[in-house]
């Protein structure tokens, strides 16, 4: 019989281990699911009733006849059962003796990069599974660059399916020197490398056995006990805590709460307002249970100040020494673009981090990785869905952070649509400067970008002025119902000037131009593409021809 002393004796001896966050990634079908539930499995970690719940599902959904279908543990979704494959991210937690275990399940599909990249963004390890069959293939290489940005440096690639292969050594070690190439150019410094056959748990928790005698290294789970990830720099950090929320439950109580980013926060300790630059001094720390001497990284607190100043839902508090964290009105960063639409230099967003949201423009697009060979391409015209690239952002207001690698809490952020307000993108602070300096005057590729279009003339000649003006009328509309700034220049002006005479303006102007006359186009124009077209006999294959054109000019107008 099991006494409260007994109770409380474990569960203290199993909060003194330590945790470890991790994730499993890689390309579709590479076993991910069925890795975990074996882990899981094998390491007794299922209660009865959910083994149960798993048994009768796998009579449904399952795809490994009569034994349980161990990848129905965290494939939860209907939609994940049907198709035996994930698509959200499924959470896991397990203990060992040694360890506690938060496991992330992401998905490998590359539509569902962005659920992959979500997991990564609080992980410590990662385990990359490649098929044996397969080798290395382009998501592998896409989802390790994407631990590499998150500040993951400890990974396992688990080669899975190793009983396909006859468990050939030949085949894994082939694997094995590609990947440690791929991850010594992405930076990741600690990598091993174990062969698995997750359906029948080989060197999961139990080893393989004669069935690879040529392996002598550790199972998974061995690793994983025994890993150590990169030093955690939270606990001994400056002080970093970002408001989430003014609590005022009355008149006589003001607190600000949030969740304490890095450092050791006390009563009475001297602390900063960012972006305001006042100073304090902590007059108490709150925790969920009252009062408490101090709070820790990590911890939800709320705190009370000494001084009456003007903070707000997010400001941040920091230690009154701390230059790290400072105001920026632009910088650059690294992202992951998750929106079907491309990503255009102009875009405008909210740009959030923490609880703060500022607007920001992307002015300039540096580079895109090229996951084929992880060689970085200058200045694109655009970036694809689930692209990674380097990005200049102006921002509306001043922002504090700094970068990603200084502090993952005050250097990751998202870009939100102002359309339909979706999140469209995931950003790694690379660099930043307070001020922007300088206004430099934009040149009317500068203005269309911020349009998101390209500046261009439509310009009709011919002797009829009705039917040129009935086709710009039908152009003029079919343009703007697909979002493109336009305008439509008069044929006559006071003092007799022509429409050739306001057509600089205009393109400088960053606007798609429509103009007529019974002369030609004036030669050269000022700027941007010229559509000239004499009013033709069949006026519908003209309309068709020059929308085809004028769209075929747009970035991301289809």
């Amino acid at each position: 019989m099991t006494t409260n002393t007994d109770l409380e004796r474990r569960l203290e001896a199993l909060e003194a281990r330590d945790l470890l966050r991790l994730l499993t990634c890689g390309s579709v079908d590479d076993g991910k699911s069925t890795l975990i539930g074996r882990l899981l499995y094998d390491a007794g970690a299922i209660p009865d009733d959910q083994l149960a719940a798993v048994e009768r599902a796998s009579a449904r959904y399952g795809t490994t006849g009569d034994s349980p279908d161990l990848a129905l543990l965290v494939d939860g979704l209907e939609a994940e059962r049907e198709q035996g494959i994930t698509i959200d991210v499924a959470y896991r937690y397990f203990a060992t003796e040694r360890r506690k275990f938060i496991i992330a399940d992401t998905p490998g599909h590359e539509q569902y990069t962005r659920n992959m990249a979500t997991g990564a963004s609080t992980a410590d390890v990662a385990i990359l599974l490649v098929d044996a069959a397969k080798g290395l293939l382009p998501q592998t290489r896409r989802h390790s660059a994407i631990c590499a940005l998150l500040g993951i440096r400890s990974v396992v690639l688990a080669v899975n399916k190793m009983d396909r292969v006859a468990w050939d050594e030949a085949t894994f070690r082939t694997i094995e020197r590609d990947y440690r190439v791929l991850a010594t150019r992405l930076g990741l410094e600690q990598v091993a490398c174990i062969p698995v056959a997750a359906l029948h748990g080989d060197n999961v928790v139990r080893r393989a056995g004669p069935t690879a005698p040529w392996y002598t290294g550790p199972t998974l789970l061995q690793w994983l006990e025994g890993v150590q990830p990169a030093v955690d720099q939270r606990p001994s950090g400056p002080v970093r805590l970002p408001v989430q929320y003014v609590n005022r439950p009355h008149a006589g109580f003001r607190g600000y709460a949030g969740t304490l980013a890095t450092g050791t926060l006390r009563a009475d300790q001297p602390v900063r307002v960012l972006p305001g630059g006042q100073r304090t001094r902590i007059r108490s720390v709150e925790g969920f249970s009252g009062p408490q001497a101090e709070a820790h990284a990590g911890q939800a607190v709320t705190v009370t100040l000494a001084d009456e100043v003007d903070v707000s839902r997010g400001d941040w508090l920091v230690a009154e020494e701390h230059t790290g964290l400072r105001c920026a009105r632009q910088l650059r960063a690294n992202l992951i673009w998750m929106d079907e639409q491309p990503l255009h230099r102009g875009r405008q967003f909210w740009l959030k981090l923490a609880s703060r949201s500022v607007p920001a423009t992307v002015t300039r697009l540096l580079h895109t990785l090229d996951i084929t060979d992880l060689e970085q391409r200058g200045a694109p015209e655009g970036v694809p869905l689930n692209g990674i690239a380097g990005v200049e952002i102006s921002l509306g207001a001043p922002l504090p952070c700094e970068p990603y690698a200084d502090c993952t809490d005050a250097g990751a952020f998202v870009l939100v649509d102002r359309t339909h307000h979706g999140t469209v993108a995931a950003g790694m602070i690379t660099d930043l400067q307070r001020d922007i300096g300088a206004p430099v005057a934009p040149d009317h590729e500068g203005r269309a970008a911020q349009k998101g279009q390209t500046a261009l003339t439509v310009w009709l000649h011919g002797d009829d002025p009705a039917r040129r003006s009935a086709l710009l009328e039908r152009l003029d509309g079919a343009l703007f119902a697909q979002g493109l700034h336009t305008y439509r220049l008069p044929r006559s002006l006071p003092g007799g000037l022509g429409p050739e005479a306001l057509l600089p303006l205009f393109l400088d102007a960053g606007l798609v131009v429509l103009a007529d006359s019974e002369a030609p186009a004036p030669a050269p124009l000022p700027a941007g593409p010229l559509l000239a077209r004499p009013v033709a006999d069949d006026d519908e294959a003209l309309l068709d021809e020059l929308i085809h054109e004028v769209l075929a000019h747009q970035p991301g107008v289809s």
